[in-house]
C-alpha cells in the first residue's frame, strides 16, 4: 500500500529562505514533493504551474501578506491551505480560517507537528465515502449529490470548500441523529484536533451562511445545546436524540 505522502505536492510560501529550506527538508524526508515560493506573486504563479495538493502559507510577508495571497487563491482554487502564524497571534488564526484556510500551525513548530498537520488536512480533504449515493432531495430548496460532489440551492450550484463539504457529508450521513462536537472533530478534522472545538462552530456557521435561508434560525443544521448538531431528518424517519455510534 503506498504511503499517504507519495507523489503529494506541497507548495511552501515564506519569505524566509531558511524557513523554506527547513520545511522542505522535513517534508521531502517524509516523501512529499515540494515547491517553493518566496512572495505572494510567486505563490500565485506556482499554484497555476504546479497545481499543488496543499499550500503552506506564511502570514507575515512583505508586499503581499498571506491573507492577500489566500484571498486570491480562494478565487481560483479549493486547494487546502495551512497558514503559518506567529506565536500568540490569535487574530491571525481566526482571520485565516474565516478567509478559507483549512488549518494553521503556530511558529515555532516541530517537524513532527508540521508533517502531522499536513497529513491530517490531506486526509480530510480527500473524497468522502459512504452509503449515500445518487441525488438526495433534502427539500424543494436543497439537493445534494455526494457521488458528484455537488450541492444545489434553489437550482444553483453552491461552492463548498473541502472541509465544509466533508462536514456536511457527516451531518447528512447521520440525518436525524445528534452528532457530538467531539465526533465531528474526529471525523472531519482527525483525532489530532480534539482540543480545537472552535473549528466545529466556525464551519457550522460557514455552512449555515451558504445553505440556510435564515442562518440565525436554521432549518437544516440544528444545534443541540451543549451536545452537538443534528441535520434535519429529511427522510421522514423518527428523530433520534442520541448520536450514532
Amino acid at each position: 500500500m503506498p504511503e499517504e505522502s507519495e507523489h503529494r505536492k506541497i507548495l511552501v510560501v515564506d519569505d524566509e529562505e531558511r524557513m523554506v529550506r527547513f520545511i522542505r527538508m522535513n517534508l521531502e524526508h517524509d516523501g512529499f514533493l515540494v515547491g517553493e515560493a518566496f512572495n505572494g506573486k510567486q505563490a500565485v504563479q506556482k499554484l497555476r504551474d504546479m497545481t499543488p495538493d496543499l499550500i503552506l502559507l506564511d502570514v507575515m510577508m512583505p508586499d503581499m501578506n498571506g491573507f492577500d495571497v489566500l484571498e486570491i487563491v480562494r478565487e481560483i482554487s479549493n486547494v487546502p491551505v495551512i497558514m503559518l502564524t506567529a506565536k500568540g497571534e490569535e487574530d491571525d488564526r481566526v482571520r485565516g480560517l474565516e478567509l478559507g484556510a483549512d488549518d494553521y500551525v503556530t511558529k515555532p513548530f516541530s517537524p513532527r507537528e508540521l508533517v502531522s498537520r499536513v497529513k491530517a488536512v490531506l486526509r480530510r480533504t480527500e473524497g468522502v465515502s459512504g452509503s449515500m449515493h445518487g441525488l438526495l432531495e433534502i427539500d424543494e430548496r436543497l439537493k445534494i449529490d455526494f457521488d458528484r460532489r455537488e450541492v444545489w440551492l434553489e437550482g444553483k450550484t453552491v461552492r463548498l470548500r473541502p472541509t465544509e463539504y466533508r462536514l456536511l457529508f457527516h451531518l447528512v450521513q447521520n440525518a436525524g441523529w445528534v452528532v457530538s462536537h467531539d465526533q465531528l472533530l474526529a471525523k472531519v478534522w482527525g483525532y489530532e484536533y480534539n482540543n480545537e472545538p472552535h473549528y466545529v462552530r466556525l464551519y457550522i456557521n460557514y455552512l449555515r451562511q451558504k445553505l440556510e435561508k435564515d442562518p440565525a434560525n436554521p432549518k437544516y443544521i440544528l444545534t443541540e445545546r451543549a451536545v452537538g448538531y443534528r441535520f434535519v431528518d429529511f427522510r421522514g424517519d423518527k428523530l433520534h436524540s442520541v448520536a450514532q455510534g
